[in-house]
């Protein structure tokens, strides 16, 4: 505990005592039924996080004025009493862990989504839409305006009465409120518009009106953009003097960046350091003087623990990280730092399952962020063999989780280090958080006796037969594809080629850092992108990259895809679209678009054209299983090439087949007694 002393110091906030200096921020999760009631499934998420340290929940952001303040597929509703019910079953369950509770209450504005507008228009404080794309709103009336001012008082009352210990307004993130303190978004002429006075005039009004309602003994946090990274937004300093019109009634600042349009910086994108954003922070608490949140990529204890140590900010949120480690508070708390399931950034089963895709949040390094560690409850009654083929990170969640419900389990990898593909991607510079999650697997093996790992061996059949397995795991992963296209093969295993595939890239990063190098890359998926932000980051490369598809990063997380469409616009990438390869040799390549040729030299070339699944022992496997009566399974890319997150869920899945396993021999010793 003295070892992160300022992280482990309780502080009281206008009558609120914190246990500790980590708070959930709010981050929406589609887990609400679809009438705006909490879910089951809903409590306890939030409690898995509660019950793991954390010394304030904040529930993700609630509809007051429906339907023009919702967003989200599915929304907390806070419009009504008949929502006090549940919310304050939430907040019994959070107080019975020793976590304080807060609830963000939030009016969407031209960020309003989804068919419960029933073809109304959206509001703002303007005709601009809150993100490229989306509908244009409608400026509100006046009238409307204290309509809705009224609306914030009424739902502050009513989360207070719910048991909630704080509230936050949102008057960030291409909300509402934001979208009248931005001169990005907000055209008015009258008094909510053009000086910063007017455009910080409803903030105000909301938080003094959220005052009122709430009296003087309860506490008001304020989230809020502090740079919005727009040319014509607010920037840090611009925010640093609007803070002076609404700030005073508020008991803590929680300070965020960005806007819908550069949402890499409000969802933080893999290559931003932990706690980015706290020269921020620091410069709105040496302002104001106010209790002070940061965020940003928070995932060390030691870079929370400095930010606080430094005063840049009294307390860390951390959102995406409690999503991946619930437990984050105790593990540090307790001495397990080394177990920590460090969030990586990929945004994909959080931010694109729910903004992008309108799903459930889910998460790439946590297989069930809603019951976490449960199936730890469900021990296996036969002393059964597993064999795992391969140790990638699929690999290894299945022989972890399968070894932590009492199975003795084998893993072979041939290589000589674990983590496979995404060991390797890793050590791409702005891809090395993928790394954590592979620390984590080999740590959290560590503590298993059950599981033995042997490194440097190719399972075969002959092997897998010695072990006398009651189940086979094929996890043997995925190779690079390449296309019997003229002159690929030739280039690609010429003595001095310059045509190159992923895997030569990570095997010898080394030999690739001459700057200003012409780079083709052929293929505009993840692998060719990260390619890209390579060479461009950090050799000034000039790329081109050729895509078949009409769009380069068209299966990207929504994240990922603003950011790197933000990298080929600042460095210029070349990009041929609806673009095929038609031939190449060791210095040009043909290639077609429209039944057009074109020729495109290079110093070097990346043929990223995707992965194949690679399970070269299924076949033998598959007889062998048949003949034996022994269960088998092929999971990860050695089924299908994917992304970490589908192998994470698939491993984690293996225990359904095993408990059946479990209960055939349980079924057969029955039998014969």
């Amino acid at each position: 505990m003295l070892k992160y002393k300022h992280i482990f110091e309780p502080i009281t906030i206008n009558g609120m005592k914190l246990k500790n200096r980590i708070i959930m921020p709010p981050m929406g999760s589609n887990f609400a039924n679809i009438d705006g009631t909490i879910s089951d499934d809903h409590i306890k998420y939030y409690e898995q996080r509660a019950k793991g340290g954390t010394a304030l929940i904040t529930l993700e952001n609630v509809c007051f004025d429906y339907p023009f303040g919702t967003n989200g597929t599915t929304q907390l509703r806070l419009d009504n009493d008949q929502y006090l019910p549940r919310l304050w079953k939430f907040n019994e369950r959070m107080h019975a862990y020793g976590a304080c509770t807060s609830v963000q209450i939030n009016h969407a504005g031209a960020s309003a989504t989804g068919l419960r507008l029933h073809g109304l228009q959206p509001v703002s404080s303007s005709n601009v839409p809150s993100k490229k794309g989306m509908t244009c709103p409608r400026p509100l009336t006046i009238s409307e305006i204290k309509q809705i001012i009224i609306k914030y008082a009424i739902a502050a009352d009513r989360a207070k009465r719910a048991g909630f210990d704080c509230i936050e307004i949102h008057a960030g993130h291409s909300y509402l409120l934001d979208q009248f303190l931005s001169a990005h978004y907000n055209h008015r002429t009258d008094q909510y518009g053009g000086s910063l006075e007017n455009r910080a005039r409803l903030t105000s009004e909301v938080l003094a009106a959220v005052r009122q309602a709430v009296g003087a003994r309860f506490p008001i946090s304020v989230r809020f953009s502090a740079d919005e990274f727009v040319n014509d937004g607010n920037s840090l300093d611009d925010t640093l003097e609007l803070l002076r019109f609404f700030s005073e009634p508020a008991d803590i600042l929680n300070v965020s960046a960005g806007i819908n349009d550069n949402l890499q910086y409000q969802i933080d994108k893999m290559s931003l350091p932990d706690g980015w954003r706290s020269y921020m922070a620091a410069a709105v608490k040496q302002k104001l003087g106010k209790v002070t949140v940061t965020s940003g990529n928070f995932r060390s204890p030691k870079a929370a623990e400095k930010v606080l140590a430094n005063k840049e900010a009294d307390l860390i949120a951390m959102g995406r990280g409690l999503i991946a480690e619930p437990n984050w508070v105790n593990k540090v708390q307790f001495g397990q730092e080394k177990l920590l399931r460090k969030c990586i950034s990929c945004n994909i089963g959080c931010a694109d399952h729910r903004i992008g895709k309108g799903l459930p949040l889910r998460c790439t390094v946590n297989p069930d962020v809603v019951g976490e560690d449960e199936y730890k409850n469900y021990q296996l009654k036969n002393n059964l063999k597993l064999v795992v083929i391969g140790g990638g990170t699929t690999a290894l969640e299945a022989a972890c989780s399968a070894a932590e419900i009492g199975a003795n389990v084998r893993l072979y990898e041939q290589k000589s280090y674990l983590g496979g593909l995404a060991h390797e991607i890793a050590q791409l510079p702005d891809k090395k958080r993928i790394d954590d999650y592979v620390n984590y697997l080999r740590q959290r093996a560590n503590q298993l006796p059950n599981l033995k790992i042997t490194l440097n061996q190719k399972a075969d059949l002959k092997t897998i037969v010695q072990e006398q397995p009651d189940m086979i795991v094929n996890a043997s992963g995925a190779k690079p594809f390449l296309p019997p296209i003229e002159g690929l093969q030739a280039a690609h295993t010429a003595k001095n080629s310059h045509v190159f595939n992923i895997f030569d890239l990570l095997g010898s990063l080394d030999h690739f850092q001459k700057k200003n190098q012409k780079i083709l890359i052929i293929g505009g998926g993840a692998v060719g992108l990260d390619v890209m932000e390579y060479f461009t980051e950090h050799y000034a490369a000039k790329v081109t990259m050729v895509e078949m598809l009409p769009e380069i990063g068209r299966d990207l997380d929504i994240v990922t895809k603003i950011g790197m469409k933000e990298l080929l616009k600042k460095y210029q990438v070349k990009q041929f679209t609806k673009t095929k390869l038609g031939s190449i040799s060791n210095s040009k390549a043909i290639v077609i678009r429209e039944n057009k040729q074109f020729e495109l030299k290079f110093d070097q070339a990346f043929v990223c054209l995707g992965m194949r699944s690679q399970a070269p022992l299924m076949p033998e496997l598959e007889k062998y299983a048949i003949e034996q009566g022994v269960s088998l399974v092929n999971i990860g890319d050695s089924k299908r090439a994917r992304r970490i997150y589908e192998g994470t869920q698939e491993a984690r899945r293996i225990l359904n087949e095993l408990h059946l396993v479990d209960q055939r021999r349980l079924s057969a010793v029955s039998f014969t007694h």
